[in-house]
């Protein structure tokens, strides 16, 4: 079978064996045969530690080459890979490898001395990711399988090369990757994305993205723990024989500067707040300057000025990069409207972890202003609505990125899936006669974190609607900030005789004690007291739309 995902992994560790592959930035660089050979030792490592094709592993760390080893490792041993964001804070991390049925836990050093094996009673072993791909020391438990791991290798491999690589065979609807959608006991979803999904994700990017070429530069700055990056900074650059520069401290806007002047890479991913910060941060103030707004009046020194305005954002990203593809949320209409005055080449995509995660996807050049795309091979799109290019419906989708469903949880599941295998995305949309589609609204009401995380409003609120004083509160995000709107409630306050002007410090030290419990990229940086309970629907749901 031809169409397989581990046999296009195969291929490229095969043809370019020869070819750096994974690097740390500013660290140490792995060519392909050295992740071959780590991928082997890892596989007799977990043969020792008794596990079986179909177990799960767990894998929580900060973007590494390391990280990245142990995804293609599990995977082509024939194991499930939960991958975890390193944000979480460690009882979310609990409860997903508790709920995740995960046999071994291997996580960064950062996360390590944080978590507790006694949290974890399905846990068989926890495995430090340095301990297992390089010489540091470790326990005497592991020092012990490891000794033996590098005696069965040298057996097993007299001769260690391209002809020794070769992987699970997969079957098309096998579970692959366990992708949970949140990180809380109440609200998290395992999103189950069948190897199926992961290929056809792959193969349409390598089919759609001629541009990008073996030994081209890939910079990694979204966590790969989310669908999104993982796909196609890594799982894409890695079949296609590119050489992947990992930014293993968070990401600030110097270090992505910096990083993308040095590796100079050929495709860049992004979400929106990266190219909104860098457009309202670093170009609508030249272009505010008095004689810049005088020389934009002069004829013809418009389309100079943006010339010249174009070069210096292709500069900031590196200058050697074919198209800017943003992802996860939707971009500012003033900021996209000023990319295409300058012909900035970038695009817009549309996905969801369940699609694994791609949905639509156009290159920059066929591009229409506003929308997210075109409909990708071996999907389909349909708009719930009499009249899909005029009135907006609900966003369906079908075909082989599509998920299994959600882990051990059958009522989520029905509650998505249709009837002939269409899927409720739960966004609100519009498809043009071209077949491009434009997102009008969200029904569901996620939240992009600043790195590409996912930020569920629903499980602050509900955490925050249980501190004292609380009658309800809504989480917004502006300019990248979360605001919570809160309304007191007004009649405890009176009751314990507490004073008007003292419940918003009240409620800033809850917010205080309410930012301990959530991961950075979810923090609460500002609050806004509201008098009167929230408008409401017939169902007395909120209505967000009206304070967002």
């Amino acid at each position: 079978m031809k169409e397989r995902f581990l046999q296009l992994i195969e291929d490229s560790i095969r043809n370019y064996w020869d070819v750096p592959a994974f690097s740390d930035y500013k660290g140490e660089t792995f060519y392909y045969r050295d992740v071959a050979e780590h991928i082997a030792k890892y596989h007799v490592l977990l043969e020792l530690l008794g596990i079986k094709k179909g177990d799960k592993v767990a894998l929580v760390g900060r973007n590494s080459s390391h990280w990245a080893m142990a995804f293609f490792g599990t995977l082509s041993y024939g194991a499930v890979i939960v991958p975890i964001l390193h944000d979480f804070k460690p009882d979310n991390i609990h409860h997903i490898v508790t709920h995740s049925e995960a046999k071994i836990l291997l996580c960064g050093d950062v996360i390590w001395e944080n978590l507790t094996a006694t949290e974890m009673p399905k846990l068989k072993y926890m495995c430090r990711l340095d301990q297992i791909f390089s010489s540091e020391p470790c326990g005497a438990a592991l020092n012990k399988h490891l000794k033996k791991r590098d005696t069965i290798f040298q057996q097993r491999f007299k001769n260690f090369g391209p002809q020794s690589v070769h992987y699970h065979i997969e079957k098309p609807e096998e579970l692959a990757v366990l992708s949970y959608t949140s990180g809380t006991t109440s609200m998290s979803k395992g999103v189950m994305l069948p190897y199926r999904s992961l290929w056809s994700n792959i193969r349409f990017s390598i089919d759609s993205l001629p541009y990008v070429h073996p030994g081209d530069h890939i910079v990694c700055m979204l966590p790969m723990a989310h669908m999104y990056g993982l796909a196609f900074e890594i799982l894409n650059s890695f079949a296609k024989g590119c050489h992947v520069h990992f930014l293993t401290r968070t990401p600030s806007p110097k270090i992505i500067a910096e990083s993308f002047a040095t590796v100079k890479p050929i495709l860049i991913l992004a979400v929106p707040l990266i190219i909104e910060k860098i457009v309202r941060n670093k170009i609508f103030p030249i272009l505010e300057k008095p004689h810049i707004r005088f020389l934009m009046k002069l004829p013809f020194m418009d389309k100079t000025i943006y010339g010249m305005i174009r070069k210096k954002m292709v500069e900031a990203f590196g200058g050697a990069f074919e198209e800017v593809v943003i992802g996860g949320a939707a971009l500012n209409k003033d900021i996209e409207s000023f990319l295409r005055r300058i012909r900035f080449p970038y695009t817009v995509g549309y996905g969801m972890t369940e699609c694994g995660p791609l949905v639509s996807y156009s290159p920059w050049r066929e591009f229409r202003e506003g929308s997210v795309g075109r409909v990708v091979a071996r999907m389909e799109v349909c708009i719930n609505s009499k009249d899909p290019q005029k009135k907006v419906g609900e966003i369906l989708v079908r075909g082989d990125n599509v998920m299994l469903g959600y882990y051990k949880n059958p009522e989520a599941t029905k509650a998505v899936f249709m009837r002939d295998g269409w899927m409720n995305t739960g966004d609100l949309g519009l498809i043009d006669e071209e077949g491009n589609i434009f997102i009008k609204g969200r029904s569901k009401t996620m939240i992009l974190g600043p790195s590409g995380q996912n930020i569920y409003p629903e499980e602050i609120e509900g955490q925050l609607n249980n501190m004292d004083y609380v009658n309800e509160s809504l989480i917004v995000e502006k300019d990248g900030r979360l605001t919570a709107l809160i309304n007191p409630d007004w009649g405890a306050l009176d009751m314990a005789r507490i004073p008007p002007r003292n419940v918003e410090k009240l409620m800033q030290e809850n917010i205080k004690e309410l930012n301990k419990k959530l991961p950075a990229f979810s923090q609460i940086t500002g609050i806004k007291l509201y008098q009167e309970e929230f408008d409401k629907t017939p169902k007395r749901s909120i209505k967000r739309y009206l304070y967002q």
